[in-house]
């Protein structure tokens, strides 16, 4: 986040400063957006080109004249608001456009917007979302959400179309829970190498104390290392973990349940990667995310236990042929895994 802002400050440096007429030098637009008592407020400044070249405007410097800009304010609004969408807790919510201004010293309009909101307090997330200038795969939209005196930046590109922004209040924390703890519980039952580490387990056979502990084991060892990678206090290559938890899964047993978790966190922590952590609500999503993946973790280990003890029970011989030809199975996925992600994927370099 840190260097998001450096980024973002340097480039806007380069955008104000001094340039040749209409000179393009960054491909940027910059969205602000006030979260307060009143109706939410915000402003956007795009460049003359961006919307010339959308628009068919020739030559592009016309839109630095007020009174030409003042008669393109009703395409300018057409073009923008089929790209920028706003949601507040999962609702879309309208953009009322009110003003636009010529910015001649960046060569840019400036639009001022407003959403028919009101009380902060009460909503638990935001998410901005679009692509203002498709044409351009470079282009980015610098985003600012203020809230009080908490500023939240990011940045929307082609890659990135969208962010999340989750309020500091008590709607904001559940929202983060909303949004976190189905993804862990998600996460483990689409996840077949933790599923048969799972499982591999189970197959152990033991007492269901035993079998609790080893599993609370698990848990807290891949707690541990999923929050040191989502923290970005030690982050190894997946090139690494990968085939380390397809080799956990070939020599799944209890006493290494522990060392195991630690490489499974690290393979949990590249999904929160993926999912862009809020930074001011890093501790409720980690949170909420295990909570899902234990959730998760029960639901597997319940229903297998009960299968397996029912199978036991009506014919312990096929039990035991059970055990056996699912503790082959259970090797041989992870043997294969294992190949596949050394020797067909890259791994371990």
């Amino acid at each position: 986040m840190i260097r998001r802002r450096l980024v973002a400050a340097l480039l806007l440096i380069v955008a104000v400063g001094p340039a040749p007429a209409l000179a393009h030098p960054v491909p940027f637009s910059f969205l602000d957006l006030r979260l307060q008592s009143g109706p939410f407020q915000g402003t956007l400044v795009v460049h003359i080109l961006d919307v010339a070249h959308d628009l068919g405007i020739e030559p592009a410097g016309q839109l630095l004249d007020p009174a030409f800009a003042a008669r393109s304010f009703d395409a300018v609004v057409k073009l923008l608001s089929g790209r920028l969408r706003i949601a507040i807790d999962g609702v879309a919510t309208p953009i009322e456009w009110t003003r636009l201004e010529v910015a001649a010293e960046r060569h840019s309009l400036r639009l001022s917007l407003r959403l028919p909101l009101s009380g902060s307090a009460r909503i638990g997330s935001m998410q901005v979302s679009g692509t203002l200038f498709p044409y351009d795969a470079n282009h980015r939209t610098f985003l600012n959400v203020y809230q009080g005196e908490t500023l939240t930046q990011a940045i929307l590109d082609r890659s990135h179309p969208s962010f999340e922004y989750f309020a500091g209040t008590r709607q904001g924390a559940l929202a983060v829970v909303r949004k976190f703890l189905p993804s862990g519980i998600h996460h483990i039952l689409i996840g077949p190498d933790h599923l048969l580490f799972l499982i591999g387990l189970l197959l152990l056979g033991g007492t269901l104390g035993r079998l609790l502990l080893i599993v609370t084991g698990f848990t807290i060892a891949h707690s541990i290392t999923l929050s040191l990678a989502a923290l970005g206090i030690v982050t190894p290559p997946a090139t690494v973990i990968e085939p380390a938890i397809a080799l956990s899964i070939v020599f799944v047993r209890p006493w290494i349940a522990l060392v195991f978790g630690l490489v499974h966190g690290f393979g949990f922590a590249s999904v929160l990667r993926e999912m862009d952590l809020p930074a001011r609500a890093l501790g409720w999503s980690l949170f909420s995310f295990n909570i899902g993946v234990e959730i998760g973790q029960l639901l597997v280990v319940t229903a297998a236990a009960a299968v397996l003890e029912t199978v036991r029970r009506w014919n312990p011989d096929a039990s035991r042929r059970i055990a056996v030809a699912g503790s082959l199975a259970v090797i041989a996925a992870g043997g294969f895994w294992f190949v596949q992600r050394v020797f067909l994927s890259g791994g371990l370099q």
